[in-house]
């Protein structure tokens, strides 16, 4: 049975909880860009586990019935972006979180955003 994209999004999101990754929102940009239907946001602590997180939804993305289309970023851990079609998910450092403030741009109506950290008690 295939799994609903919001599903499949929530399913990223526990995985990335898992690991340790901080601050993880989920928001739903599909009346506001043809790029995406979820962007999936969060921070690792250091390059090594922004990279680790990445790694970590590569090896699950079959599980939760995705493919990675592409990825950006994973050599200077900064900033990665996965690409998986429906869902970007973007993992960022702290300092380039904080300077590029995605939630500014797309995080405009809480009816449309999951912030899963705070959903887990954090």
């Amino acid at each position: 049975m295939a799994l609903e994209t919001k599903e499949q999004v929530i399913k990223l999101c526990e995985a990335l909880y898992d690991k340790k990754a901080l601050d993880i929102r989920a928001i739903n940009v599909a009346d506001k860009t043809i790029v995406a239907e979820w962007f999936v946001v969060c921070s690792g602590r250091a390059t090594t586990q922004v990279r680790t997180l990445c790694d970590e939804l590569e090896d699950k993305a079959a599980e939760f019935e995705l493919s990675v289309i592409r990825k950006e970023g994973y050599g200077e851990g900064r900033w990665i972006v996965i690409d998986f079609g429906h869902i970007l998910v973007h993992i960022f450092h702290p300092e380039e979180r904080e300077f590029y403030n995605m939630e500014r741009l797309w995080d405009d109506d809480p009816a449309k955003c999951i912030n899963f950290s705070k959903e887990k008690g954090e």
